[in-house]
């Protein structure tokens, strides 16, 4: 029996996650999320329900197994405290450990910084600490598109220098990938950093793009279109998220016997990839193509760039496509309707 970590798993990609690992019988899962208000804990209770975790059965640092396969734990912990992440990993002796809790969201890092560095930094260390105390086999963890920052040349390739972010939330995921590799080459622990391109798709957080403009369209109200609407997102649907996640989880990454250009790769066990569509949109098609799902138009704010913000993102994914045969294949229309699909039904109950 294979056992996984999975951090962050009352949310949008830790859930779908665990929902897909669970379709192999012979794993077994341990989710650990802190459970967090940054947005509505309520969508979050109701992910772990899906997954058989039910609310009132939820306490710090409990063990609560899934009522729906007995193969799945839920564990409510911060990825702060030390002493039980520890406790965790000398107990549970995991085999791999794919690391998506984070402090999520640029603008919201302009708020609450601290929140950034605890969580994103001491957190990241915390989980770090147990792979080396443990020697499991394999880390992957959640990095981010938003590193690429002030960079231009398109698309985003992992050969690229990214030492210009521009919100510290990115600094945040910039640091975990230098920490990563520091103890990929001090402690020999394998760990690939997969660098996500904004994902949507039903469950998805409520601090989106696509969930905050279904939710203002249907109720008639205006939604906020940053930069007048000159903005390129390149799109990820979740289904193609996993796919490419369950593809590197086997992957372990293997030492290169010199080093050269590529900062994605190392003479450690270390590699990042970028994950997403390579498809980008323009926000303003973004947008049409809900209008169309939902078979009204949105009346919108038009509002200048925010700080933290970047002009756009592109995947240039080819090096998962080389190494793992990597290609996503939703079209936005098709995720937009599985989305609103979901959106209607959730919001019914």
């Amino acid at each position: 029996m294979i056992k996984y970590l999975v951090t962050g798993s009352a949310g949008f990609i830790g859930f779908h996650l665990i929902e897909r690992l669970l379709k192999d019988e012979e794993c077994e899962i341990v989710g650990l999320d802190n459970i967090n208000d940054y947005y509505d804990v309520n969508l979050k209770y109701a992910r772990l329900k899906e997954s058989g975790i039910p609310k009132e059965k939820i306490d710090y640092n409990t063990f609560v197994v899934s009522e729906k396969n007995k193969r799945y734990r839920f564990i409510r912990l911060n990825l702060e405290d030390k002493k039980n992440i520890l406790q965790l990993f000398e107990s549970e002796k995991f085999d791999f450990v794919i690391h998506l809790a984070a402090q999520a969201g640029v603008r919201y890092s302009l708020i609450n910084p601290e929140s950034y560095i605890q969580s994103n930094i001491v957190g990241f260390l915390n989980i770090l600490e147990g792979c080396k105390q443990e020697k499991i086999r394999h880390l992957v963890y959640a990095s981010s598109s938003s590193v690429y920052g002030l960079n231009t040349k398109a698309p985003f390739s992992t050969s690229d220098n990214v030492d210009h972010p521009v919100s510290l939330y990115a600094a945040t995921k910039k640091a975990n990938e230098l920490m990563a590799h520091t103890y990929s080459y001090l402690y020999n622990v394998p760990t690939t950093g997969l660098r996500f391109f904004t994902v949507y798709g039903p469950w998805g957080r409520p601090d989106m793009a696509l969930f905050k403009f279904t939710k203002a369209i249907l109720n008639g109200d205006p939604i906020d279109v940053y930069n007048n609407g000159n903005m390129i997102r390149d799109f990820t649907y979740i289904d193609d998220i996993i796919e490419g996640t369950c593809k590197v989880i086997n992957h372990i990454p293997r030492p290169k016997k010199t080093m050269d250009n590529d900062p994605s790769t190392s003479i450690a066990p270390y590699k990042i990839y970028n994950i997403g569509n390579s498809s980008p949109v323009a926000l303003m098609d973004f947008i049409r193509a809900i209008e169309k799902e939902l078979g009204k138009t949105a009346r919108k704010n038009y509002l200048p760039l925010q700080p933290g913000d970047v002009m756009m993102t592109n995947s240039d994914v080819s090096d998962l496509e080389k190494d793992l045969g990597y290609k996503p294949s939703t079209k936005l229309e098709d995720g937009v309707h599985k989305f609103v699909e979901w959106y209607l039904d959730y919001m019914a109950q």
